[in-house]
């Protein structure tokens, strides 16, 4: 049955205010429990600063690219969509909604900071430069899946050369590893120029034990005296599959939770992609210089299914999700650069053709490419491959053979 949503934390309609810039100190509440915006659901800029660029912070350059990035992403995951749908491919989880948390939070950091993905940040290796026809190899489990090789789920992808670790649909596994991988940024480099670490996660993983043992050790870790690499990122999206977020948490917001352990909270609107990228720019040049590392809480909503195996009408009031698809982020970012003359309707026409026309060519070669090789199912475990595995490898292909 659905239940009707009575929490105001998450239901902010209005989004026509922000608090003031957090100060990345711990206990810092209103950074924990207020969205931090530059703009409003239409494009309108709610406060501007003349000591800023632009007034808001971030320069033309950047909006442009980041909405080029999310324009190619919304492309991409609804075509995808449409071949799950078509039986083309068994699997997706797109990030509909979620571009501006995606993108933004990925062109905050820099190409030598790392990336621990959750299930919606596949967006972060593309605009990275991961190449299209890699990632939808990844996504047919073709031969050209270099990162997976056909083993893992579709939108499971990875590059060692783009530092974006193979994400995996166990929830929160991927924390305690960010952990891991900012204090070895710490030990190999010295701040104030240390590479970053980010650790994406859902809302729904802040209820797995990993998060809160990730939390634990970036709270008192201290090499040489200093606070980790780390910026943990939650893209609240308020549901876990059908878990809606008031049966997550009882506290007033997640990034609430950073107090309890040490850290650093800071709560950004998440479909504000302007507010994102000054957000995260600002948090991660904090914890390259030594500072507490940083719980960023980015509100969102997920307006689509958690993947193509779900059917939220079954378990939300979808009226709720038709004010949030008004609050479009890719939208927002649109109107915003109109109003500043840096861009036009026809011209943001023409950036989704050109998109779509790119992806309709990757596609029409994805799907030629022949699956991965049989051989390869034993690879990758040993340096040699033992007589027991040579003699399961000739079976298997005698019987592939054999049809």
């Amino acid at each position: 049955m659905t239940e009707p949503r009575t929490s105001p934390r998450y239901d902010d309609l209005a989004q026509d205010r922000s608090p003031p810039f957090p100060s990345l100190q711990v206990g810092d509440r209103t950074a924990m429990i207020e969205c931090f915006r530059v703009l409003r659901p239409d494009g309108a800029v709610i406060a501007t600063d003349p000591a800023l660029e632009n007034g808001t912070g971030v320069s033309h350059a950047d909006a442009k690219a980041m909405l080029r990035s999310m324009v190619r992403q919304r492309v991409i995951d609804d075509r995808m969509l449409g071949l799950q749908r078509q039986g083309r491919i068994g699997f997706y989880g797109a990030a509909t909604g979620q571009e501006a948390g995606t993108i933004a939070a990925g062109h905050a950091l820099q190409l030598r900071d790392w990336v621990h993905p959750a299930l919606r940040e596949g967006g972060i290796a593309l605009h990275r430069g991961y190449p299209l026809r890699t990632y939808l190899a990844q996504i047919f489990g073709s031969a050209e899946d270099t990162s997976t090789k056909g083993r893992q789920m579709p939108c499971h992808y990875g590059s060692k050369e783009l530092n974006f670790v193979t994400l995996s649909s166990v929830m929160a596994t991927q924390m305690p590893q960010a952990v891991g991988t900012a204090y070895a940024m710490a030990l190999r480099h010295a701040a104030p120029d240390r590479p970053v670490c980010l650790g994406a996660i859902g809302d729904g993983a802040t209820s797995e034990g990993d998060f809160h043992v990730a939390l634990t050790f970036a709270g008192v870790m201290r090499p040489r005296g200093l606070g980790l690499p780390l910026v943990l990122y939650v893209q609240n999206n308020q549901w876990a599959i059908s878990t809606p977020i008031e049966k997550q948490s009882a506290a007033p917001s997640l990034a609430l939770k950073a107090e309890s352990y040490g850290l650093v909270g800071v709560r950004v609107d998440g479909n504000d992609a302007l507010a994102v990228l000054r957000v995260m720019r600002a948090v991660a040049e904090h914890v390259r210089s030594g500072g507490i590392p940083v719980l960023v809480e980015a509100v969102t909503y997920r307006v689509g299914a958690h993947t193509t195996s779900d059917d939220p009408s079954r378990y939300r009031d979808e009226g709720l999700t038709k004010q949030w698809a008004a609050r479009d982020p890719i939208d927002r970012l649109a109107q915003y650069l109109m109003a500043q003359a840096q861009l036009t309707q026809a011209e943001l026409d023409a950036l989704r053709a050109e998109c779509e026309a790119e992806l309709k060519q990757a596609l029409a070669e994805a799907e030629q490419v022949p699956p991965v090789a049989l051989r390869t199912l034993f690879e990758d475990v040993f340096a040699e491959l033992p007589p027991h595995l040579q003699d399961q490898l000739a079976q298997a292909e005698r019987a592939a053979r054999a049809g």
